[in-house]
């Protein structure tokens, strides 16, 4: 018997950078459900509509995406089970038969239009039009059969709904890149995780707090640099219903079947107020 593909919930149309996310983590043959909303993704994936979740954690132009730090700390219930980069593209896209000389709108997420500021300077007659989705900018004008207006978005989402590139990569910084997340139910997690070899290492992220006094951060993250442990990324979040209290989320490089991690997350639990592993995963790309 032919095994299921896996089916996965991001956020956005499909087209969207989050599903070229889903075809790098998990294959082209993949299934998809598109969701309206980041927290839509997470409820899918917990009441079992989808076997995993892919959300954008961090841009490397934009930052970071603070919802979805909040909600993995919300949906305990998940685990972090891989990670992926994706290079972010943005074309001009249109309907076919329409012309770069015809356009005079163009539709997109605000944060692309924004990431393609160059391109409207050297053509100060389009007019900038903010819309929630890149790749649903590109279904709606094909929808519409829209004659002088295109979009800004992936080159998956012009093949999906049959548009035309009408000019690559207008994105002011080619090193602009959406690192994502793929998330499992904690049961599945656990019994994926046989092998533990990993070409490029392995990568932990965490979330704890610490008591509001002078140096306990300091020494909270001493924990790792006794113990020669890479910090990669610090991100901290308000603690809701303590005003001017905060969370942690740390990434490091290590994998919790290491000694001297085991030993540097022991240290760090008689320090903190808090403490939750979010996922153990192969290092990305």
């Amino acid at each position: 018997m032919a095994k299921r593909p896996m089916k996965a919930a991001f956020q956005g149309e499909r087209g969207a950078f989050s599903q070229q996310a889903v075809r790098q983590l998990l294959g082209d043959g993949a299934e998809v459900l598109p969701c309206q909303r980041f927290e839509e993704v997470f409820q899918s994936l917990r009441v079992r509509k989808v076997d995993a979740a892919v959300v954008p954690i961090e841009n490397t132009l934009a930052g970071s995406v603070h919802e979805n730090y909040d909600h993995l700390l919300h949906f305990d219930d998940f685990e972090i089970v891989a990670e992926t980069s994706v290079r972010i593209v943005h074309n001009l896209i249109a309907s076919p038969g329409v012309t770069f000389r015809k356009i005079r709108r163009v539709f997109s997420h605000p944060v692309a239009l924004n990431q393609c500021l160059d391109f409207f300077t050297n053509h100060p007659d389009i007019e900038r039009v903010p819309f929630y989705d890149t790749a649903g900018s590109v279904k709606m004008i094909m929808e519409d059969g829209l004659k002088d207006a295109a979009a800004i978005a992936s080159a998956l989402s012009a093949e999906i709904y049959g548009a035309k590139i009408l000019k690559r990569s207008i994105e002011d910084d080619r090193r602009n890149y959406t690192r994502f997340f793929l998330l499992r139910r904690r049961d599945a997690a656990r019994r994926a995780a046989t092998n533990r070899s990993a070409a490029r290492g392995w990568k932990t992220t965490l979330v704890f707090t610490t008591r509001n006094i002078p140096g306990t951060l300091f020494r909270a993250l001493s924990a790792f640099a006794l113990r020669d442990i890479n910090l990669m990324k610090i991100e901290s979040r308000p603690l809701r219903g303590k005003p001017w209290e905060y969370l942690f989320y740390l990434d490091f490089l290590g994998d919790l079947d290491e000694p001297r991690v085991q030993n540097a997350l022991s240290h760090l639990s008689e320090l903190a107020d808090f403490l939750r592993v979010l996922g153990c995963y192969p290092r990305g790309e």
